[in-house]
């Protein structure tokens, strides 16, 4: 249903890979609300996903970016200002990527110069961004930016690795050039801290099903899906939540502020008296070392 809650609105939106992407679900969204948008990715990601059927779907041109270049970025906002006829309203940062979760590499093996490819690609690109858009002042007053995070910025998670790194360093930018678009310009800027969600990225992650099951059990409203962290998205871009800057707002039906909830308490009793089959080999198996 729509409400043209964007009507009139230009956007641009990074990382629609294909329909589990929650970009994609972003950007088809913002078409029903009225909006006009530009998609990009990188080139790569352009042939191996599905990002060009997108934008024949909702008539949006296609622009490749690495959004870790800033000649890049500065063509991309070049295009897109031309392509949609003017300033832009809103955008959405939708990338992450991590060589060491893909390697399997350990949190305390790190390869570092992986790691600068994860802070960069997952976060910096989040600031190479909003400073080209301000030096080319390419967002109309009370535009919005958004970014998506994981509460793993705040709290330790298994498995999720030099990620949680970049997505503090995320919502740090967001704080930081938050205040400075804020008070020059009346540019919003945001993150989301969304749930666990099934994507490429996200199944990434080692034990990602479990913990999906783990954060629906302890969420008094169950996991947020990506077609709602859609919904919300167009929120943040409405004129709605003019007032709404500098915020990591968690949409993750209340897990956030859970300890404890009696669905993972019963889950976790019921596994206590199963045996690890690595119990019969050796005291400490090689498999939970880490643990």
């Amino acid at each position: 249903m729509s409400n043209n809650l964007l009507k009139g609105k230009k956007g641009i939106i990074f990382g629609a890979l294909n329909p589990d992407s929650i970009a994609w679900k972003v950007a088809v969204r913002a078409h029903e609300e009225g909006a006009t948008v530009t998609l990009s990715n990188t080139p790569v990601a352009i042939r191996m996903g599905e990002t060009n059927q997108l934008g024949e779907q909702i008539n949006a041109e296609v622009i490749g970016a690495d959004a870790t270049n800033v000649e890049d970025l500065e063509n991309l906002i070049s295009k897109s200002m031309e392509a949609l006829g003017g300033k832009i309203d809103f955008i959405l940062h939708s990338i992450g990527m991590s060589p060491n979760v893909r390697k399997g590499r350990h949190y305390s093996d790190l390869d570092y110069n992986y790691l600068d490819k994860t802070l960069d690609v997952s976060a910096v690109s989040f600031h190479k961004v909003l400073q080209v858009a301000r030096k080319m002042d390419a967002i109309n007053e009370w535009g919005s930016v958004v970014a998506l995070s994981y509460v793993a910025a705040q709290r330790s998670f298994f498995g999720y690795n030099d990620m949680a790194d970049a997505k503090a360093l995320l919502e740090s930018i967001a704080r930081s050039f938050g205040y400075i678009y804020g008070r020059e310009r009346n540019v919003r800027v945001n993150t989301i801290s969304q749930s666990p969600t099934i994507t490429t990225a996200g199944n990434g992650v080692k034990g990602f099903d479990r913990l999906l099951d783990f954060s629906e059990r302890m969420s008094p409203l169950g996991n947020a899906t990506g077609d709602e962290c859609a919904d919300y998205c167009i929120t943040l871009f409405s004129d709605l939540t003019k007032k709404v800057t500098m915020q990591n707002l968690f949409h993750d039906g209340g897990f956030s502020n859970m300890g404890m909830s009696l669905r993972a308490l019963e889950q976790y009793e019921k596994g206590l008296d199963k045996i690890c089959a690595c119990d019969n080999e050796k005291p400490h198996a090689d498999e939970h070392r880490y643990d």
